[in-house]
């Protein structure tokens, strides 16, 4: 027992520790795993732990991330990416495997050695391309959507590849391992195959009804089954069916001898328009986080450093050939189908590397006698290596790439040709809403907002629209900021609006300023700049949230409506006392001066405020809410 709690501790350490790290160096979490991996490969030696083992339980975390997978895959999805899915996608994985195969045949391998580098190689990093294009903010753009095309067919690419391995397996190595296990003794896992021996026919037949059983299991009894264990209101109860589910199909799969993942990917894709697809997408989760990280850390600490030593040239010269063979796979298919400019780099660039399914095929090679041991191990060194590459090819994109087409390319400011007295900076979600508010009324507006795009998007519907930053002095004077009468500030930037606030307040004070504010605190920091109208961007609409939850506990509208206009009239009425208090310098959770005033106004006005809602309520309203309340308890306990 010691033993297991003290692996499992090493284990959750090293991750919580190198992930966090790894991400805000901008490695992303896989490699985070994986580094974590290699720095703990000598203490795992050291306490005699089979690394190989490990991750054998822990390749179900990737069991899982098929059966997510198959979630996601709405036919409807499918349809509008089908165009880049299949060319895209199917191009790059394709091509990608016909060249690496060809070099790995060029080397001496076995046509079916190289047939499976070739689709090993072919696949590309899912992890960490989908999430570092959301932290970059590039999954909306053309590069972005094109990468999400290829990672998308290449998860769906596995599953056959799945199937095929086997068939390409090798005699000679086959016998190798059977001499190795008569030498060694059984390396027979306990794994059970109902199959086995039985005619061709008859294991055919028996797989596709096994095929079938899930297809139709996922259809017609997940549901009857999921609303049965509704009935228990347990959620615990619905984590360990999910569980059930995965596990179960994993398991029949095994039984007849097909991958777990083939099969879980399947009812995935079954179950990806049940009512219930959220909820156990939910619950299935964390455990696939868990497990698919713990299989990351058993790579890294399964790396052969001395085989990395001893054949650092192949290694690095594999991987070269790797990574510059998918730039100008990627590339030369951007161009083909369109994708221009900085977002056909970036789709060649971030898709360069070998993925992480690339370790669970190397293992399921292994196993199905198509790869030599010591090749898979070389191998591995290669996916990781190119991995880690990644990083740094993001870094080239944004420093070079991005340069170059940004530079020569920036847009001169509009030259504002009709001003008015009435300026609004920013016409974005909020200030688009007030600028037609405006217009409808009569009103004629210079609108100013910096988002090219944004305005060439509203140029084809006949808004005329400025380009330009606002808090610029001399753009302002263009605007006729000194004949302005009012400045609509809807900017959704916090420091940008702060710096045209404190120009307008110290060099145009006659100008009315109506200011959009981030949250609370925001508030105080316009305030202590000068501007005295200022709305905060969520408060309204909170506001209306307040008062639909009163009537969602059974409060009457005309009641509801009241209650939100007293809180509106209470919260209002304690901003500039505290806004007096705050200090710009001081964040408000160590200004204790504003502290002692938000304890103060809170001792005065909570009990005058449940007071005053409760006469707005009424006995009856009371009682009722009494009464929720009794039985929300209850219901809880």
């Amino acid at each position: 027992m010691t033993d297991f709690l003290l692996l499992a501790t090493i284990l959750l350490a090293v991750g919580v520790i190198a992930v966090p790290i790894a991400s805000r160096l901008g490695l992303g979490s896989v490699l985070g795993y994986l580094i974590a991996g290699m720095a703990i490969s000598p203490a795992l030696d050291v306490l005699g732990v089979d690394v190989i083992s490990l991750q054998h339980f822990a390749e179900f975390g990737v069991v899982m991330m098929l059966f997510l997978i198959g979630l996601e895959l709405e036919p409807r999805k499918l349809w509008e990416l089908r165009v880049r899915l299949l060319g895209l996608g199917g191009g790059q994985v394709l091509i990608t495997m016909v060249i690496m195969a060809g070099y790995a045949l060029l080397v001496g391998n076995q046509w079916q050695t190289a047939l499976a580098v070739g689709m090993i190689l072919a696949l590309s990093s899912t992890a960490i391309i989908l999430q570092t294009l959301d932290e970059k903010g590039l999954m909306k753009t053309e590069g972005g959507q094109s990468s999400f095309s290829v990672l998308l067919f290449q998860d769906i690419a596995v599953i056959p590849m799945l199937a095929i391995i086997p068939l390409l397996a090798i005699p000679e190595l086959a016998a190798e391992a059977a001499r190795a296990v008569g030498e060694h003794g059984s390396d027979d896992d306990g794994g059970i195959n109902i199959l086995e021996g039985l005619p061709a026919w008859a294991a055919g037949l028996a797989t596709l009804a096994a095929i079938a059983f899930v297809a139709f299991a996922g259809n017609y009894l997940t549901r009857p089954l999921f609303r049965f264990i509704a009935m228990a209101g347990l959620r615990e109860l619905f984590t360990a069916t999910a569980l059930l589910v995965v596990v179960g199909i994993a398991l029949l799969m095994t039984v007849v001898g097909l991958s777990p993942a083939l099969g879980t990917f399947l009812a995935g894709v079954v179950l990806a328009n049940s009512e219930y697809r959220h909820e156990l997408e939910t619950d299935i989760e964390p455990f696939k986080g868990l497990l698919l990280g713990l299989f990351f850390i058993t790579v890294g600490a399964g790396i052969n450093f001395v085989l990395l030593f001893d054949s650092y040239m192949s290694v690095l010269g594999w991987t070269a050939v790797l990574v510059s063979t998918k730039i100008a796979v990627l590339y030369a298919l951007g161009t083909f189908f369109g994708v221009k400019g900085q977002d056909r780099w970036l789709f060649s660039l971030g898709l360069a590397q070998a993925g992480e399914f690339g370790f669970v095929l190397l293992s399921f090679a292994v196993g199905a006698h198509v790869l030599p041991v010591a090749l898979a191990e070389q191998l591995l060194l290669i996916v990781a290596m190119s991995m880690l590459i990644t990083p740094l090819l993001f870094i080239f994109y944004d420093k070079v790439i991005l340069r170059y087409y940004q530079k020569g390319r920036e847009r001169a400011f509009d030259d504002i040709d009709e001003p008015s007295d009435i300026i609004l900076a920013g016409r974005g979600r909020v200030g688009g809403i007030v600028d037609r508010m405006l217009e409808t009324a009569g009103y004629r507006t210079t609108v100013i907002d910096y988002s090219s795009a944004q305005i060439d998007r509203l140029s084809k519907f006949g808004i005329r629209t400025y380009f330009g930053d606002a808090s610029r002095p001399d753009l302002l004077h263009s605007a006729g900021i000194e004949q302005a009468r009012l400045l609509v500030i809807a900017i959704d930037d916090r420091e940008a609006t702060n710096k045209l606030v404190t120009h307008v307040a110290k060099n145009h004070p006659q100008v009315h300023m109506i200011a959009r504010a981030y949250d609370r605190s925001h508030v105080f920091e316009l305030w202590s700049l000068g501007c005295r109208d200022i709305i905060r961007e969520t408060y309204d609409s909170s506001l209306r949230i307040g008062r639909s939850a009163y009537q969602a506990l059974g409060i009457s509208s005309e009641r509801a409506n009241a209650m939100k206009e007293k809180f509106e009239e209470m919260d209002r009425s304690t901003m500039l006392p505290m806004a007096e208090a705050f200090d710009f310098d001081t964040p408000p959770w160590e200004n204790e001066e504003m502290i002692a005033v938000i304890k103060k106004l809170r001792s005065e006005w909570d009990p005058l405020f449940r007071q005053q809602m409760a006469e707005i309520m009424g006995q009856d309203d009371l009682e009722e809410l009494d009464e929720f309340d009794t039985l929300a308890k209850s219901e809880n306990q």
